[in-house]
């Protein structure tokens, strides 16, 4: 609790009363919680701490009979009036907790304590139920806070300086932030200098500005420069611009001849040059509040010179290095996915990757486990804190768990599984983690457990009605889905849910295709079930499953096939990240967007990985340690990647095999004799063999020379404002050319390969 709060109206005592009054107030709380450290005493002297303290407490009971003492108007020596309603009290009790309180019953008259004066009270301006509330407060510690008196009820214990019952009411306002109230509860806050829940207020509504751009109101009634620092605020979430302007628009509707005039001002805290092209020209360029407005012109001009230098010839060596001008410069995501671990180069991986969705770049985390790598593991999120479990190395299947902190950036351990398990299947629900299914090295498992973060414990609950390895869960509506799998004999098109209710896992229509290695997400009340293993190919196929209607419908395909890779959902869009596609391991990341049926292109990961984990930690305090951090140079990265690309291109077109293209074939020999991870996995699954190392088959032919692919045209949403235009362009990394010679030691081709600086692939976009 917060013993610095300032509070109105209390004007009697001396600082070092009121700071008595304080403690005595917090202490008298903590010991109704039962949270008192025993160094603290009623009276608000401090104590010197003792090695060996009781918690005192209060029961309920003995605030439950002081209570009804004052009822009974029994052993009372006060009255307290609020208008034509007296309320009798006791003296001590209410000066226990009310800085009011005690300067009002002892502090007028010190003289003559027990005079009469001392024992009457008229407070004026306040209604009778809230005061009948703040005494309830005071004699148990809570009160029936609702949304029709909330706000008075704050102001009143404000008044008299209740620091708890505040407390209370600013939780109450803080759990019931809606879309709808938000900016009001923002005002309320700023109003009665609340910093705290001020500043929740105007994090939710940012955090939720789409919603609340569609649904509030009170956003409209906010004054210039109130609303200015939101819509210009690098923490406001969205994921078009065009939900800002049009919010813009409505803002100056509201009074038109008045607020006209700010169009310019306002068009400075829009990021115009991240807005689709259709609405930049036919809502902005062409509005009557921008055509009626001269200071609005330059930056009309300057957009359209933005928009051009996205363009610029890659026959101009010379051309000054290009800088993200303010109109592009991406705003700070909310939330950052996490690539953690996975199988790559033969051997099993530690490394962290982040995704920026704003920026459209994968970052590089020092924060490996100290304990060591694992791939085919599973993963959780609970708060900042990312759960390991389970997993594989190369040599031990894994019955550990580990748990990142996001931000102190530490790893520790927690409780160990009772069975060891790979290909593990791992979702959260109601605080509580499962590992479902898996391999131990020698079975199939369909047996479960559940961690309790606050016991530190696994415990069994009742098994899958079917062996799982292979299988993906996630949690929709209170249930755990578990799709797919292997059984050791075949790839699986069944799936089942376990409801915690019923303690019973119930088998629910079998998937249109059979798919192991899949990867499944909880997305708008609906169950997506993407990619894997059919036994014969990998799919791009993806597939939803409706719960109300029981029935299983296609969705658009995936650009790239792919098994083992990971799934997760950011700014309503799903990412599928990595994987195997039947031939090569990949770092290929794109995203699903539902409105338009279609899956788009974003940046590759840096380093190529399947059995990989992804998730999504929303909110982190820290979360520029985890994002672009040059996020001025992202047009200048833009039109190096175009250079290297017109340029492979050109020499092509001429049959002159230049640099790039040798690359290209490198790339594909890569990609030959790269570790084949999933297959690797196939064979650990049908013949139960340790993964094989580094022998490879001598004689195999090499896969066809890669080419880029042609351009095709911007398609508008895709992930990453700044570099949605860059989507619509291969893009070929310039790399270190290697003399391979006589080099046959795959391993440390593999090695120099993953030294390079960023992603080897080619950005592809289905025409």
């Amino acid at each position: 609790m917060n013993r610095n709060n300032n509070f109105h109206g209390v004007n009697e005592g001396g600082q070092g009363q009121e700071r008595q009054l304080d403690i005595m107030d917090v202490d008298m709380e903590m010991e109704a919680d039962g949270t008192t450290n025993g160094d603290q005493l009623s009276s608000g002297l401090m104590l010197k701490p003792s090695s060996k303290s009781l918690a005192p407490t209060v029961s309920d009971q003995a605030l439950n009979t002081l209570n009804e003492l004052r009822e009974a108007n029994l052993l009372c020596d006060a009255q307290i009036s609020v208008g034509d309603q007296a309320f009798n009290v006791h003296r001590a009790i209410m000066c226990s907790c009310s800085s009011y309180f005690r300067a009002q019953f002892t502090g007028f008259n010190a003289c003559n304590r027990n005079s009469e004066d001392n024992r009457f009270v008229q407070i004026p301006g306040i209604s009778g139920p809230i005061m009948n509330c703040v005494i309830q407060y005071a004699y148990l510690r809570k009160t029936n806070i609702t949304d029709e008196n909330v706000h008075e009820l704050l102001i009143c214990a404000d008044y008299v300086g209740m620091v708890g019952l505040v407390k209370q009411c600013k939780d109450y306002l803080s759990r019931t932030l809606t879309p709808e109230n938000c900016v009001s509860i923002m005002g309320f806050a700023r109003f009665r200098f609340l910093e705290d829940l001020h500043q929740k207020a105007r994090n939710y509504t940012l955090r939720y500005f789409t919603e609340v751009a569609a649904k509030n109101t009170d956003i409209l009634d906010m004054n210039i420069k109130d609303f200015y620092s939101i819509i210009s605020d690098d923490e406001l979430n969205t994921r078009e611009e065009d939900y800002v302007w049009k919010l813009c628009v409505k803002w100056i509707d509201r009074e038109p001849e008045n607020r006209k005039q700010h169009v310019a001002h306002l068009m400075t805290g829009v990021r115009l040059g991240l807005m689709t092209p259709k609405c930049f020209m036919e809502e902005v360029k062409e509005h009557p509040y921008v055509i009626q407005c001269e200071a609005a012109k330059p930056l009309i001009v300057d957009t359209f010179k933005f928009i051009n230098n996205l363009y610029v010839p890659y026959d101009m060596p010379f051309q000054p290095k290009l800088t993200t001008p303010p109109l592009a410069m991406p705003r700070l995501p909310h939330e950052v996915i996490f690539a953690i671990g996975g199988w790559s180069g033969g051997t099993s991986k530690g490394c962290i990757e982040t995704y920026d969705t704003r920026a459209d770049r994968w970052v590089n985390i020092n924060a490996e486990d100290p304990a060591g790598p694992r791939a085919y593991h599973g993963t959780a999120v609970l708060g900042f804190k990312i759960y390991s479990i389970g997993g594989y190395d190369g040599v031990e299947y894994f019955n550990t768990c580990r748990v990142f902190d996001a931000v102190k950036k530490k790893w520790g351990e927690i409780a160990p599984m009772h069975c060891r398990r790979c290909y593990v299947s791992v979702a959260e629900l109601n605080g509580m983690i499962y590992a479902i299914g898996g391999y131990d090295g020698h079975n199939r498992l369909n047996t479960v457990e559940r961690y309790n973060p606050r016991t530190n414990q696994w415990s069994i609950i009742p098994p899958m009605n079917m062996q799982r390895s292979d299988a993906s869960a996630c949690t929709l509506n209170g249930r755990i889905y578990a799709t797919g799998g292997f059984n050791g004999q075949e790839c699986l098109d069944s799936a089942e849910f376990y409801d915690p209710l019923t303690n019973i896992w119930t088998r629910i229509p079998n998937m249109n295709h059979r798919r192991s290695g899949v990867s499944c997400v909880a997305f708008r009340g609906q169950l997506y079930v993407i990619g894997g293993f059919n036994g014969t190919a990998r799919l791009s196929t993806g597939e939803r499953f409706d719960p109300d209607s029981q029935t299983w419908h296609f969705i658009r395909e995936m650009n790239h096939s792919r098994s083992n890779f990971g799934l997760e959902i950011i700014d309503d869009m799903i990412f599928a990240i990595g994987g195997f596609n039947g031939v090569s391991t990949i770092s290929h990341t794109e995203c699903y967007v539902a409105e338009t049926d279609e899956w788009m292109e974003a940046t590759d990961m840096n380093i190529v990985r399947s059995a990989l984990s992804a998730n999504n930690v929303a909110g982190l305090p820290n979360k520029r340690d985890y994002i672009h951090k040059e996020r001025d140079r992202l047009m200048e990265e833009r039109r190096q990647r175009l250079m290297a690309t017109a340029m492979a291109r050109e020499d092509i077109g001429n049959a002159n095999p230049s640099h790039s293209v040798v690359e290209t074939n490198d790339v594909a020999m890569d990609d030959y004799e790269s570790p084949n991870e999933d297959e690797e996995g196939e064979e650990l699954q049908q013949q139960q063999l340790p993964v094989p190392q580094d022998n490879q088959p001598a004689a195999l032919p090499l896969p066809p020379l890669a080419l880029p692919v042609p351009a095709v045209p911007l398609l508008q949403p895709g992930p990453g404002a700044v570099m949605a235009a860059a989507a619509a362009q291969p893009v070929v990394i310039n790399r270190i050319i290697e003399d391979r010679g006589q080099d046959n030691n795959r391993r440390f081709r593999v090695q120099l390969r993953n030294q390079r600086y960023g992603s080897h692939h080619e950005i592809r976009r289905r025409a």
